[in-house]
């Protein structure tokens, strides 16, 4: 595993903009080439944009990181051509235990229902997912596509104009000029950019400690392939502890700690060890690949985008590990951001379009935040009558199942609606609560593959049991069409596509997410509908 960590996977390499006359100017740069700038990236460049992507490392980032990239994300990287690689390498799981002491009080399936192409969840360590990323923009350079990835290039200066954002990057060659039109800043949670420009978050952070530590060791049937979570368990008094399964025979450990610890004291592999055996076993054989302490924080920018400088991931927002929340809010921020930013890019938007990534990926950190800090005040309470209060809900969910939707060992991250968008068109209310517009697009089986994957990339008609033209030019915005019909479907298209209704018109947005639907085609309905979700209304 080490040839991963010490390789340089974007070594520097002197650009021919550092040997420019004047300075050189680039439409999109992407600061930061972890799992969501190389995501931006990606997005950006499919969509015809050229992008050049900087960050002082070379190498994937050390330790595990991020691990659970849940089913919206992966088909969000099917889209970017590199979810095979994810499902081939992760370790697939949908179900789920609660323990309560020294006992399991219930279990639980992320994914009941069939018809899916992606799981629930899998495990991946980042330093995969970052490899799987850098391959991919290889496979793109390979292609001819202007996808640039510039490693030891540090952004040291940030001057903001109305036309653009003029960056100083510094180099084992000295520095040099870099003009841009448009700045995405994915440089993490300690966001240089964000420092440089004088912002901050607002929002909680939280005084626990937990210990995180990857350990390697053999697969043991005590340890099934699951999501584990224990309340007060006998071998954590008084604190609680999680569990994941990662590829390579490693395991996600998470401890509870406390309030006042000492840090340093508690990192000392003399000091974690024990913790270790008390939870795995006294005889049970594991080395260490990586161990951490932490606090978390649920916060975010009051803004995401700033003139020309637009923030993503970690860089714009912070919630607690519990419930995987971070990369996958990562993930669906560039999702949605891309295409609009092409849109803007290609004169076929107005900039004011980009204030829509404002609304709705605010609306999704905002629910992120709510329900991380909701699983944090559970799963620490703050005062003995929380406390109180906590454990008999565990004691009574073990018996009584209305009161397991009470428990919260992390709400697990589900796709984000943009319920209330500016983007959205008209509803049909006799159409499914969860393909209404704002929703991400729901899979099902189709004749030859999976509804996802024939979506995605441009504006498109999904047609069930009716008519509409093939294709169609919206102001310069072509639309294509995807017809389908429910004549040889097993019911699940009709269930979740269709409800109540004989027949469905929806417009799909590039990101896969619902503008507007119709029983019936109306082609000057869509063209509103489609210079309404492009910010041409």
């Amino acid at each position: 595993m080490s040839r991963i960590f010490e390789t340089p996977l974007y070594p520097y390499a002197r650009s021919p903009d550092q040997d420019a006359k004047g300075p050189v100017r680039r439409p999109v740069a992407v600061v930061g080439a972890g799992p969501v700038g190389l995501a931006a990236a990606i997005d950006l460049v499919q969509h015809g944009v050229p992008v050049v992507v900087l960050d002082e490392n070379d190498k994937v980032s050390w330790g595990s990181r991020a691990i659970c990239f849940a089913k919206r994300p992966l088909e969000i990287l099917d889209r970017l051509g590199c979810g095979d690689p994810m499902v081939d390498k992760g370790v697939v799981w949908n179900q789920g235990k609660v323990f309560f002491r020294d006992r399991q009080v219930y279990a639980f399936d992320l994914l009941p229902e069939s018809g899916h192409k992606r799981p629930a969840f899998i495990n991946l360590q980042q330093y995969h997912f970052e490899k799987f990323l850098v391959d991919r923009v290889r496979a793109l350079q390979a292609e001819g596509r202007p996808i640039e990835l510039r490693g030891g290039s540090k952004v040291v200066v940030i001057r903001r104009q109305d036309d653009g954002v003029q960056l100083t990057v510094d180099t084992p060659d000295g520095p040099y000029r870099l003009d841009c039109d448009w700045l995405i800043a994915c440089d993490g949670a300690g966001s240089p950019i964000r420092t440089m420009l004088g912002l901050d978050f607002v929002g909680r952070i939280f005084e626990d400690n937990f210990l995180i530590a990857d350990v390697v060791m053999e697969d043991s049937p005590d340890f099934p392939v699951e999501r584990r979570f224990w309340f007060d368990p006998p071998f954590n008094p008084g604190q609680s502890a999680l569990l994941h399964k990662q590829p390579d025979h490693v395991w996600r450990i998470d401890l509870q700690l406390g309030w006042d610890i000492d840090k340093r004291e508690e990192a000392k592999p003399e000091k974690v060890i024990p913790r270790l055996k008390a939870f795995l076993g006294e005889d049970a054989k594991f080395e260490i690949e990586w161990i951490s302490i932490y606090t978390f924080q649920c916060r975010r920018m009051p803004k995401f985008r700033h003139g020309r400088v637009i923030f993503a991931g970690d860089a714009a927002h912070q919630v607690s590990p519990f419930g995987a929340r971070g990369a996958n809010s990562g993930l669906q921020d560039t999702d949605n951001l891309a295409w609009k930013l092409a849109l803007v890019l290609s004169g076929r938007a107005p900039d004011s379009l980009l204030d829509s990534y404002d609304a709705e990926r605010i609306h999704g950190a905002d629910e992120n935040i709510l329900n991380s800090t909701r699983s944090t005040d559970f799963i620490t309470p703050k005062s003995e009558a929380s406390r109180l209060f906590r454990d008999a809900v565990l004691d009574l969910s073990e018996h009584f199942p209305a009161f397991r939707p009470m428990v919260n060992s992390g709400r697990l991250s589900v796709p984000c609606t943009y319920d209330g968008s500016p983007l959205n068109g008209p509803d049909h209310p006799a159409m499914p609560a969860r393909t209404r517009p704002g929703a991400p697009a729901v899979d099902a089986p189709i004749p030859g593959g999976w509804l996802i994957d024939r979506l995605g990339g441009g504006f498109q008609l999904l047609t069930v049991d009716a008519d509409a033209p093939d294709r169609l030019d919206a102001d310069g915005i072509p639309v294509t069409r995807l017809a389908l019909s429910t004549a040889a479907d097993d019911g699940l298209l009709a269930e979740r596509w269709l409800g109540a209704a004989r027949s469905a018109v929806y417009l799909i947005r590039p990101d896969q997410h619902v503008a507007a639907r119709w029983e019936r085609y109306d082609e000057g309905e869509v063209l509103a509908a489609v210079a309404k979700a492009t910010g041409r209304a």
